[in-house]
């Protein structure tokens, strides 16, 4: 009780002192170094007019508390170019907010630089100077720029960057490389998103106020984590907000195709839907357990006690295995987040808090799913169907997610606490067409799709920062635990043979799937850093290390329903009518199957436990010369307790993996001028395979009919002695080789030309089962190789005509060639299955790597009117998506040529009010992959229609 009341004290006694402060305003700034765009730590700034001053910290910022008026700051730092700012306006009660201000190195002694205040714009300087100078290739937004332009969450931000892509409005690409390849940390620690088994986290959970800058780095030191080749993504949340925030935001999308349409298909779940939570409603009615009676157990006697509670199991599954047609809703979203910081005599305190709601409809109409091979007969190029699939399926997504966070500053010491939470449910609903004719069959089918997930994570950050020996030594250390879950309740499988309405094995009997997923992760890391000199000149060491432990507990029930002798009709929703069902008086009715029993290949725990630590040197040889040498060590144990499909392998928390790697690492950065530079960097990275993927597991996606299976699965051929696949997934290890020329430019103004080399060896694709058409499976191929070529610009078209100071062209295009050589066996089933004619070559396209990327847009902005806008393009060329095995083809994306307009504007007292409206999709092209094969017409293997999207948002700030 005591120690209550002395925090409630101490927590009134800021309230009570902020108060205090009220009538004055503040004078909030930061000051970094032109030159290197690193903070400058001991800056004097005084107020000349009442010779008041402070002095700035670690971070380079400082805080003035002055009277309402018009100031001019004088800046000064030994060896530095005074600054003076003029009219530096301060209200009563508010902050004026003085972001990267920049001191160059004097040329004089007597050399003052006076500015406007009007002049500090919140703009990237301190961002390109840190780019020009970085150790590595990067690229970025910052806070600054989030102000500017409105972008409401991280996933429309980011896709200002050069040479990044969003794949679904929520997951980041880089250079065109897919999710395996591109990894996204949240301030610098590994967090896995709502889908634990992607590299990168949602972005759009991430609103851009409480953001302070968005970092991708593409090339690799030896302080990062080895696992990635395309680039690294560090969202950096706030921990000390510029000024005090409050801030609501409310959004909308409205798509003609897909809302207010009465064709819209759904069901009804439960009460929490919209909530992001199932209430129950699909529950197992076996609660999950694996002792229960089966039909051969009861079918001699149903009255028994086994056959009762049979009975009683088979009657509590939710009769509803059909959606229904209902009008569709537009999309909404809620935002709102506030944050500040509080500046005592000894200490600065700090907090952040953020608060999204997201209700979002799809619902495509045509969509197809198929299945397409190659004929047995040789001089027959055209492919014949195997699996036709064409109907209607709509999608709820509801995410609700909450960010807080709170920090504390002294004079050489900084600590936060962050903590995350997110929800996220999603409803599918489905009526389909199918047509199967593969492997003899050959029916017409009417197939119903219900399914939910339930996502969430929960995430705490403990960090500090200690600045020792007068800023000599720097101490970065974290600690982060993380819990993730997916549950799947209830998935439900229906499909009706045409025009009969009969049920069978050949069409494929209903199922009821249950999935839950349960992961543990915690990751701590440690970095410290040395200031010291060589060949005359600043130089730093810094070293490290990190540990990484993840565990995963993995289950999936699934039921089929043989339904005996019953008559239907076609109402898939009466399929399980009490009538129907299996009791004493009806023994060949509809009953239960559980297939999970006796052996259950998908019920796994697998855990990692990684180590990593690194030492690395940033020195300057020569004046124009910094070289960044580095060398990482990653040991990595993932241990694996299953069964395979048969039982014949049972493992009990056997070692499936245990690599230790060095990963060397050299940075070159030869500075031509003194905004440009030219860069090279040579490197190793690695690429492993995931929880799901070094499994047994067997996991269906049962709306589009595909299946995927764990890579610790054999598959043999010829009465099994023919090996295809022997089930021992490795890692990938990559050498990387960069060379960039670059050159800056005012007003974040650039051009840069690239050229880099990728070897892989051995990389996992994922590739299709010779023995299922339905089936895909991770597998190391044979070595590749990627060569490519990257332009980008950002350029103001001022240069044309002083009139469009405000507009800006901005480019990037990648160029590629990747090759893989093939393993054995791969070559010889393609060879086996080549039509008359065709040539089979030993090497092919690497999956997952787009030969081209265009990405292109021209933005105004202008800062009197508070108007923003840009029209951006992008498109990603044809692209191997999963490799063919036998008669199983490749499928490849078609380019989807994505037009997206954006428009912002700010307006009110201090611009306090933005409001945005885009259209998506404007050219309403299809997603689409299609079957490829020799002098053969392309065939659908995916097909949607997303439709034009216009969207709006507004945004109040208190």
């Amino acid at each position: 009780m005591k120690r209550t009341l002395i925090i409630v004290l101490v927590v009134l006694s800021q309230i009570i002192a902020g108060f205090a402060f009220a009538q004055k305003g503040t004078i909030r700034g930061t000051i970094f170094e032109e030159g290197t765009g690193e903070p400058i730590f001991g800056v004097s700034v005084l107020v000349k007019e009442t010779s008041t001053g402070a002095i700035t910290d670690f971070d380079g910022k400082f805080e003035i508390q002055v009277e309402p008026g018009s100031y001019t700051l004088q800046i000064s730092y030994i060896s530095y170019a005074t600054l003076e700012l003029t009219a530096v306006e301060v209200k009563a009660g508010e902050t004026n907010v003085l972001n990267d201000i920049l001191m160059a190195e004097e040329a004089s002694e007597l050399e003052t630089v006076t500015i406007a205040a009007s002049a500090i714009r919140t703009t990237e300087s301190a961002l390109m100077s840190v780019k020009r100078n970085a150790a590595n290739l990067l690229d970025g937004i910052s806070a600054s720029t989030f102000r500017q332009i409105g972008d409401g969450d991280a996933a429309s931000a980011v896709k200002r960057v050069t040479g990044v892509s969003i794949e679904g409005g929520k997951y980041i690409y880089v250079r065109g490389l897919g999710d395996r390849y591109t990894k996204t940390v949240v301030n610098g620690v590994d967090v896995p998103g709502l889908d634990p088994d992607r590299n990168s986290i949602q972005m759009d959970i991430f609103p851009t106020n409480v953001i302070d800058n968005i970092i991708v780095s593409k090339s690799f030191t030896a302080d990062l984590p080895a696992d990635f080749t395309g680039g690294v993504v560090d969202i950096e949340t706030k921990d000390f907000p510029e000024e005090k925030s409050m801030r609501l935001s409310l959004s909308g999308g409205i798509n003609p195709s897909m809302h207010f349409n009465p064709n819209y298909v759904k069901y009804d779940g439960g009460k929490k839907d919209w909530l992001g939570y199932d209430d129950g409603t699909r529950a197992n009615p076996t609660a999950g357990i694996t002792d229960i009676p089966q039909y051969a157990d009861v079918v001699g006697n149903p009255n028994s006690p086994r056959g009762l509670e049979y009975q009683n199991i088979l009657g509590n599954f939710n009769k509803t295995l059909g959606g229904y047609r209902s009008n569709s809703l537009m999309d909404m979203g809620l935002s709102f987040s506030l944050g500040n910081q509080i500046a005592r005599s000894r200490a600065t305190w700090g907090y952040n808090f953020a608060l999204t709601y997201k209700n979002e409809t799809e619902f495509y109409q045509g969509a197809e799913f198929n299945l397409y091979g190659k004929p047995s007969e040789s001089n027959v190029n055209e492919l014949e169907p195997l699996e036709r699939q064409k109907g209607d399926y709509g999608v709820n997504n509801v995410l609700l997610g909450g960010i807080a966070g709170v920090a504390l500053k002294t004079q050489n010491s900084k600590f936060r606490l962050n903590f995350m939470k997110l929800q996220n449910g999603e409803s599918k609903a489905g009526v389909f067409d199918f047509i199967g004719t593969n492997l003899g069959a050959n029916f017409e089918a009417k197939q119903y799709n219900l399914e939910y997930s339930e996502r969430s994570l929960t995430n705490i950050l403990l960090g500090g920062e200690h600045f020792l020996a007068g800023g000599k030594w720097n101490v970065n250390w974290k600690v982060s635990p993380t819990i993730s879950k997916i549950n799947d309740p209830d998935i439900r499988f229906t499909r009706f043979r045409e025009p009969t309405n009969t049920i069978s094995t050949e069409v494929g009997l209903p199922e009821r799937i249950w999935r839950n997923l349960d992961e543990q992760n915690i990751v701590g890391k440690l970095d410290l850093t040395n200031q010291y000199s060589v060949f005359g000149r600043d130089a730093k060491f810094k070293f490290g290390g990190n540990y990484v432990y993840k565990t995963r507990d993995f289950d999936i029930q699934n039921f089929q329903f043989p339904t005996g002798n019953t008559i239907f009709t076609g109402d898939p929703n009466a399929i399980l009518d009490d009538a129907n069902l299996f009791s004493a008086n009806n023994r060949n009715g509809v009953r239960y199957n559980p297939s999970f029993i006796p052996i259950n290949p998908n019920s796994y725990n697998s855990n990692v436990n990684s180590i990593g630590a690194y030492l690395s040197t940033e020195i300057n040889p020569a004046e124009k010369l910094k070289a960044v040498v580095g060398l990482r060590m990653e040991n990595y144990v993932q241990k694996y307790t299953g069964t395979n499909q048969n039982g014949s392998i049972v493992l009990n928390d056997d070692t499936v993996l245990d690599e230790t790697d060095f990963f060397p690492t050299i940075n070159l950065i030869y500075s031509i001028k003194e905004k440009q530079n030219l860069r090279f960097s040579a490197t190793r990275t690695i690429a492993r395979p995931s929880f799901k993927e070094l499994s047994y597991a067997e996991i269906l996606d049962p709306i589009t009919g595909r299946t995927f299976i764990g890579g610790l699965f054999q598959e043999v051929t010829n009465g099994g002695s023919e090996v295809i696949w022997d089930g021992k997934l490795t890692p990938t290890r990559i050498n990387n080789f960069d060379v960039r020329w670059e050159a800056f430019q005012e007003r974040g103004q650039m051009f840069s030309a690239s050229a880099f080399y990728k070897s892989f060896d051995r990389p996992i694709e994922i590739v299709q089962f010779l023995s299922d058409a339905g089936s895909f499976q991770p597998r190391n191929v044979g070595n590749g190789q990627v060569i490519g070529l990257e332009f980008e610009f950002r350029k103001s078209l001022q240069f044309l005509a002083p009139a469009l100071e405000n507009f800006t062209w901005n480019t990037n295009v990648t160029i590629t060639e990747s090759t893989i050589k093939m393993s054995g066996s791969e070559f010889r089933s393609r060879q086996l299955s080549a039509r008359e004619g065709e040539s089979v070559e030993d090497t092919r396209s690497m999956a997952g790597q787009a030969p081209y990327i265009i990405n292109t847009g021209l933005a105004y902005q202008s800062f009197v009117t508070g108007w923003e806008a840009g029209l951006f393009y992008n498109v990603q060329g044809p692209t191997l998506n999963f490799v063919g095995f036998g008669n199983q083809t490749d499928n490849y994306t078609v380019p989807f040529h994505s037009l997206n307009l954006n428009i912002n504007k700010s307006f009110g007292a201090d611009e306090r009010i933005q409001a945005g409206f885009g259209i998506q999709n404007m050219l309403n092209d299809r997603r689409e992959l299609v079957f490829q094969s020799y002098e053969a017409q392309d065939q659908i293997f995916t097909s949607l229609a997303p439709g034009v999207k216009m969207t709006f948002r507004v945004a109040f700030s208190f």
